[in-house]
């Protein structure tokens, strides 16, 4: 048995050595398999990455030698395609690399590309630290692309964030550094970037900003030009010196962490104010170039929205820029020719002139004595309360929107407070009582303005003026009358004419801009895709429209904006200095104001101005029209741009309905027929919302009562009377008509009593109606008969004749004395008898038809 068992395991053993070789075989096989896989798969990657690469780079461009040493200008087209001026190829002091301080080079180096000597156009370490540094210093204090990058980007590329712009940014890098020294490469860059000022160049900036050549400006000038290329506009030390500063410190902070200077020599560079040390106005360069205030609206917006260098990248820009209205534009902020009385050289104005249906920018107006290119532009860059236009944008637009509040809505002028409790009031510390929201525009009054925006709500109000543009980052209730304050510091002309537009454009919204479309160096167009956008109803646009048409009307507060002949909707706004800020600028006038605004429109032009002065601490006083130059302003430009051309009224739309309604009614009701016309107002109302009750207040015109009429037999005049029952004491007239039977008379008076001549024998009948506001009573009516008089004859005998001949004494009896008096009688008598003497004493009537001479018939029967 165990030789049986020796013999079976032995046979098993050695079946497992028999199997074993043969696993190990299965096992190194599929090894193989992965391992070729991955093989090929690299082969594969490879081939795939060097394919891939191949293709991104295959249109890079070519390594021009111009390129690298001169910007493209871009040019800039009038809105009829003529060229109006280039940028970016103007003011250039070229420098080369020996004539470069080593302290500029130094500053260039720590902030841009410490490691410039030591890569070969790209540097992963430079990338990995420029992470870090954004970290401990803050963001911007370091970028991740090497110097030789961006003067690839700044000559070949656009700016564009692609992987194929990155790939081709770094393949032409290293094919700079292999055709080009370092120092040849860092001379490109010194020359090329934009320093702000319409500016390329270190050199340049230096000339600018401190009037020096490059080897005299101290580390602390250095330092701030050389942290200017990442964001040359915001860290201009002319315009942003506080930012410029900062930026500054920063550099000189990464010159001391890659040992270029010591910590004492970064300390006391660090603690020179930059305001202190540029250029003094009076001494910097005057901006000659023409259209400068629309250029930097042109500038701003391509940077924006592209990723362009408009100063380097050879752009054709079609603007929407009219030199018409611009050269008017700059006229009235610079001319001598008095076009608007200045009260003195630094007030201000900023203007905005757009296209109302398109958003289009016409004008810009920068400032008043500009002294520095791409200074401060008070059209785009003020941030100014706008005191009450507002109003339209976040009380009385979103009322009638979500309330659907018609242009009669009642509210009363009142003292209020904020819900907070606070108080405040109008502008003259008056109030007026109940009026319609037409009229509280109309005036400006402040209470009813903050009542509407507590009635709508904050968030929808926030909601509606978003969607206009206006840049709001929260709402109080104060912000209905124009208070900015917190994060929403204020707004700008060219933002609330954008707003203003949407209202004169049946609710349609496009923000203003100043580009139309972009071709590049290659021919390829980029159009806007600016679209306009439904912000609110039509019947809310145009109720709005209506309703700010009335502040140009006598009483409103904008009179002076007024173009004869043209329909032009518009408000007026100022703003208010608190008691703190009076006392502690010494501001004694409570009259004086640190803002001034008018916005307005056209079916046409919109335009916003904003007057003042560059500190809120400079108040513009009462004294003449100081504060009514933006209204002035805005007529100048307004009835020139609209010179010659048809300039349509605002139509009323499908959505709107006119109704009549009783004025003083809180709520308002309508009309009824009775309701004199001197109580009613025609005003809009949302189709649909408007009131269903009609005034009982009237009832009908009630008619003249107790009319009679009365004849004088001694004046021979009839006299007419009657009442007239008037407890309101109303201005009332009465229509008076007469007719005798053969003809009309009418006569109007306000007099209850009529006296006419009266015709013996004719029948009078009388109407007279009450007329209160061109309404008319029912009639009140009488009549009278006049009676004709009785024939009386004289008699008288004649002495010779046989008492029928009538003699030349002979008078007319009563009345009617019958026969001839001169020798008419049948007898031969001499004299006329003592009828014709009677007769003749008689006065004479007067009758229709019937001579007055006195004759009578010596007697009854003498015919």
């Amino acid at each position: 048995m165990s030789e049986q068992y020796k013999s079976r395991e032995e046979r098993r053993k050695k079946l497992q050595s028999k199997g074993k070789p043969k696993a190990k075989k299965k096992s190194g096989g599929l090894f193989k398999k992965i391992f070729l896989s991955l093989v090929i798969l690299g082969i594969v990657g490879i081939i795939t990455g060097v394919g891939t690469f191949a293709y991104l780079v295959k249109d890079a461009p070519a390594l021009d030698p111009k390129l690298l040493k001169d910007p493209i200008p871009s040019k800039i087209l009038d809105k009829d395609g003529k060229p109006i001026t280039e940028v970016g190829a103007v003011n250039r002091e070229y420098v080369n690399y020996k004539d470069i301080p080593k302290q500029v080079e130094n500053a260039i180096l720590a902030t841009e590309d410490y490691r410039f000597y030591k890569h070969h156009g790209i540097d992963p370490i430079r990338l990995g630290g420029a992470v870090i540094a954004n970290f401990q210093h803050g963001f911007g204090a370091e970028g991740g692309s090497t110097i030789t990058q961006q003067v690839v980007k700044n000559s070949f590329l656009t700016h564009e964030k692609t992987l194929k712009r990155k790939v081709q940014e770094a393949w032409l890098s290293y094919k700079l550094e292999q055709q080009y020294t370092k120092h040849q490469i860092f001379e490109m860059y010194v020359n090329k970037v934009f320093v702000s000022q319409n500016s390329h160049g270190i050199a340049t900036a230096a000339k600018i900003y401190y009037g020096k050549e490059l080897k005299d400006l101290t580390l602390s000038e250095a330092a701030q030009i050389a942290g200017m290329p990442q964001s040359p506009n915001n860290y201009n030390p002319f315009t942003h010196p506080d930012l410029a500063e900062k930026r500054r410190n920063i550099v000189l902070t990464l010159m001391h962490q890659h040992g270029y200077i010591t910590k004492e020599q970064m300390e006391e560079a660090q603690k020179v104010s930059v305001a202190s040390t540029v250029l003094p106005p009076d001494q910097r360069k005057v901006d000659e170039d023409p259209y400068g205030a629309f250029v930097d609206a042109v500038i701003d917006e391509v940077k924006a929205t592209t990723d362009f260098d408009i100063f380097t990248d050879g752009l054709t820009i079609y603007t929407t820029l009219d030199t018409n209205a611009q050269d008017q534009v700059e006229k009235i902020l610079n001319s001598k020719e008095g076009i608007i009385n200045y009260p003195d050289d630094e007030f201000q104005a900023g203007i905005a002139l757009l296209d109302t249906k398109t958003g289009e920018i016409r004008a810009i107006g920068g400032g008043r004595n500009q002294q520095v290119k791409r200074g401060f532009n008070y059209a785009i860059d003020t941030q100014r309360q706008p005191g009450s236009t507002i109003k339209p944008v976040l009380d009385y637009g979103p009322a009638i929107e979500y309330l659907n509040w018609g242009t009669y809505e009642m509210i009363e002028d009142k003292p209020i407070t904020y819900s907070t409790g606070k108080k405040f009031g109008n502008w003259d510390q008056k109030y007026k009582g109940p009026m319609t929201i037409r009229t509280a525009l109309q005036l400006s009054r402040n209470t009813p303005a903050v009542q509407a925006l507590q009635q709508v709500g904050l968030d929808r109000a926030m909601g509606f003026a978003l969607g206009l543009g206006i840049p709001l980052k929260e709402i109080y209730e104060s912000y209905a009358i124009g208070g900015f304050g917190g994060k929403t510091v204020g707004v700008s002309p060219l933002e609330m004419a954008g707003a203003y537009s949407a209202f004169g454009n049946n609710g349609l919204y496009t923000k203003p801009h100043a580009i139309n479309k972009i071709k590049l160096r290659d021919g390829t167009m980029i159009s806007s895709d600016l679209k306009p956008k439904v912000v609110m109803k039509d019947s809310t646009a145009f109720m709005v429209t209506d309703m700010l048409k009335s502040v140009l009307v006598s009483p409103g507060t904008g009179t002076r904006a007024k173009v004869p002949g043209l329909p032009i909707a518009g408000k007026t706004g100022t703003t208010n200095y608190t008691d703190e800020e009076m006392k502690k600028w010494n501001i004694k006038s409570s009259s004086s104001v640190p803002d001034a605004w008018f916005t307005g429109y056209t079916t046409n032009y919109t335009a916003s101005i904003w007057t003042g002065y560059k500190d809120r601490s400079t108040p513009i006083t009462a004294v003449g029209d100081n504060q009514r130059i933006a209204q002035l302003i805005f007529k100048n430009l307004m009835a020139y741009v609209s010179k010659d051309i048809e300039t349509p009224d605002f139509k009323i739309p499908n959505s709107v309905q006119k109704v009549r309604i009783e004025k003083g009614s809180m709520p308002p009701v309508l009309a009824s027929e009775y309701t004199p016309d001197s109580e009613i107002t025609t005003e809009y109302a949302v189709k649909g919302h408007a009131p269903k009750k009609v005034s009982e207040k009237y009832t009908k015109l009630e008619a003249p009562a107790n009319a009679a009429a009365k004849y004088d037999e001694v004046t021979k005049n009839i006299t007419l009377t009657w009442n007239y029952n008037n407890p309101k004491n109303l201005p009332v007239t009465f229509e008076i008509t007469v007719n005798d039977g053969s003809a009309q008379k009418k006569y109007t008076q306000a007099e209850t009593t009529l006296m006419i001549p009266a015709i013996p024998g004719a029948k009078y009948s009388f109407s007279i109606i009450a007329i209160v506001d061109n309404k008319r009573s029912d009639p009140a009516t009488t009549a009278i008969e006049i009676p004709t008089p009785e024939i009386d004859q004289g008699n008288g005998n004649g002495n010779n004749g046989d008492g029928n001949g009538n003699g030349n004494g002979n008078g007319n009896g009563n009345n009617n004395g019958n026969g001839n008096g001169n020798n008419n009688g049948d007898g031969n008598g001499n004299d006329g008898g003592d009828g014709g003497d009677q007769g003749g004493t008689t006065p004479p009537a007067t009758l229709p038809g019937t001579p007055s001479s006195g004759q009578g018939s010596g007697s009854r029967e003498s015919f």
